[in-house]
């Protein structure tokens, strides 16, 4: 399932990218595009980040309680979602040195609360060993790829309910086709732009030479203020400014989150190209109106699942990779994606109560659409 040394940005297995997940797979709910958003690109079949062969994607997320914070026993909304790039490093993203100086990236990324890295990050070493992974003389060392954004707003977070299983059933129940989105895996409890948040994703099928690859992006967006958002260039978050998240806290005119993003291609790229596509995220971002606050911490990794064979230890490896002056479709593609990631998280999470009766509304449909009705945006 996993083999060792899967290449960073050139991985040439299975990858999970494991929000902590759902047991069963939900009815599909309405994206951005159904409502009529009328984002760039040409999307894949899923327009997901499954739609890059070989990439699974599962979750566990985990709701209980309500009412007052017991910490300990809840409210509980959270979760685990199975070059690197930081454009503002107020988070975490373990495991990252490895992957800058080796290339590769190797076994699953997982995503989480913030308080939770740990033993995510201990989990996946456990689950790894327990499978005999990566060969059946055993497991000597490793450093698991475990990102988070902060979902204490809502989730008890102090009360360290993620625990070993949740990251297992995450990476046993991941697969492929539609992917779960909004408040669900490490999404449960996220909040982006003041609305409800979560995971999301979307993909680009671009063409490259002679050739057709996808490039496509999963987030867990926890970011931004109401009054910055924008979507397809329309100033949403003024045109709806009642009921922003943090109005009864003391830090209602600050930015606080984070976003996390994974990338994944199928275009033959090494890591410095991968690093560059990392970096892209960044433009994705912007518009949709994201200053990058200092409270926020932005965290991109991208990989790409062609040149199988890279990661040969004791042989010479023949790679390929385009040249750097045809990246352009790539690279838009990375932007186009990453921006309807974020806005499909937001689209497809529903409104929530957690802590201290803490609500966080969702980004209602039909206003949406009337807004982009208002500015000439909207997609019959």
């Amino acid at each position: 399932m996993i083999r060792r040394h899967s290449a960073i940005f050139l991985c040439s297995v299975a990858i999970l990218v494991c929000p902590f997940v759902a047991a069963a797979q939900e009815k599909q709910k309405p994206r951005a595009r159904d409502l009529g958003v009328p984002f760039d690109g040409t999307p894949g079949p899923n327009n997901a980040i499954t739609d890059v062969a070989g990439v699974l994607v599962g979750h566990t997320t985990i709701i209980s309680g309500e009412g007052k914070l017991q910490v300990g026993k809840g409210p509980v909304r959270t979760g685990v979602t199975a070059g690197w790039f930081s454009q503002n490093g107020n988070g975490e993203m373990t495991g990252t040195t490895w992957v800058e100086e080796s290339g590769f990236l190797e076994g699953p990324v997982m995503i989480t609360n913030t308080h939770s890295v740990g033993v995510v990050r201990d989990a996946v070493i456990q689950w790894r060993v327990n499978h005999g992974q990566p060969d059946p003389t055993g497991y000597w060392w490793s450093l698991p790829v475990v990102a988070e954004t902060w979902d204490g707003w809502l989730n008890d977070i102090n009360g360290f309910h993620v625990k070993p299983e949740h990251a297992f059933h995450a990476i046993d129940t991941a697969h492929s086709g539609a992917v779960e989105e909004g408040s669900v895996g490490g999404g449960t409890g996220m909040i982006c732009n003041e609305f409800k948040g979560g995971i999301g994703t979307s993909s680009r099928v671009v063409k490259l030479g002679e050739g057709s690859f996808t490039v496509a992006a999963l987030v867990q967006c926890n970011y931004g203020r109401r009054p910055q958002l924008r979507i397809v260039g329309v100033p949403v978050g003024k045109e709806i400014s009642e009921d922003p998240a943090y109005a009864s806290s003391s830090f209602d005119d600050a930015e606080r989150g984070s976003i996390i993003v994974v990338v994944a291609t199928d275009a033959p790229l090494l890591s410095h190209q991968l690093k560059r596509l990392a970096r892209r995220v960044s433009l994705g971002l912007g518009r949709n109106g994201s200053i990058s606050g200092d409270g926020s911490g932005d965290i991109f990794i991208a990989f790409s699942t062609a040149n199988v064979g890279a990661s040969k230890e004791k042989e010479i490896a023949d790679l390929k990779m385009f040249p750097n002056g045809k990246l352009d479709p790539i690279f838009a593609g990375t932007v186009q994606s990453v921006e309807e990631a974020i806005v499909n998280a937001m689209v497809a999470a529903e409104t929530m109560t957690g802590i201290e009766n803490h609500k966080v509304i969702a980004l209602d449909h039909e206003k949406l659409r009337a807004i982009l009705k208002k500015y000439n945006r909207l997609n019959p």
